[in-house]
């Protein structure tokens, strides 16, 4: 199983200045020995191309694959080029998520003409689209997901689904196969992969077979940096 994690998970430290995103994957490289890692669009001080190659450098020297980068506001046409900026990066997904739901029954339709439209700027860029499915937005579950996929109609349309909901996918589902990317967030830092914890287990039952990178985080930063540590080493050890 390759692991990440993304900068999210020490987004207050990030926020704070008290750490920098050389240091983040310093981190990711040496205390908690990943794979790879996530960018998040929240954390760049700067955007110019010497630290982006700094940045993608570091991670070549450390080891680290480039997993993503996360930006929330790509498909609302933010001012920064997501795409051209994790180009630049050598990640190979921009992953995001759909609009919030809503009511409103022309809101489908816009997400997909958004959607179809964001697609296209992807295939200039060359790098793929991996739509997180969330249950506060339009595309929440499985099913949504499947619609998208159905109304969009776009090779460069991937998905980055919530890794314990791959468990009600057949292995053999299409969805399954276009799903680049797994992300879950720990509930319980301090009890994951403990003895029995079924959390862990439950996880390594949904992506057992999975070939891409499984992005795992703690949730809104619960834990210590130790313990998020402690917490991976124990996952690796029975996964």
């Amino acid at each position: 199983m390759k692991i990440a994690s993304s900068s999210a998970s020490f987004d207050r430290a990030l926020a704070a200045r008290e750490l920098t995103q050389l240091e983040w994957l310093d981190l990711c490289a040496a205390e908690l020995e990943l794979d790879g890692v996530v960018f998040d669009a929240a954390h760049f001080p700067r955007t110019d191309a010497d630290y982006l190659a700094q940045l993608k450098k570091t991670a070549v020297d450390l080891g680290l694959t480039v997993a993503g980068l996360h930006a929330s506001t790509l498909l609302a046409g933010a001012e920064t080029n997501w795409l051209d900026l994790a180009a630049a990066l050598g990640a190979p997904l921009a992953i995001f998520e759909a609009p919030q739901a809503s009511d409103d029954p022309a809101a489908w339709s816009a997400f997909c003409a958004a959607l179809k439209t964001l697609a296209s700027a992807a295939k200039r860029a060359n790098v793929a689209l991996a739509l997180r499915n969330d249950p506060t937005t339009l595309c929440a579950s499985i099913a949504d997901c499947k619609r998208v996929t159905k109304d969009v109609d776009s090779a460069w349309l991937r998905f980055a689904l919530a890794a314990d909901g791959l468990s009600l996918l057949d292995r053999g589902d299409e969805l399954v196969h276009k799903t680049v990317i797994a992300t879950y967030r720990v509930a319980h830092v301090a009890t994951f992969a403990l003895g029995e914890d079924a959390e862990a287990h439950n996880l390594i039952g949904a992506v057992r077979g999975f070939r891409g990178f499984v992005a795992i985080d703690r949730g809104a930063e619960n834990g210590a940096r130790d313990a998020f540590h402690a917490a991976l080493e124990r996952f690796r050890s029975i996964s």
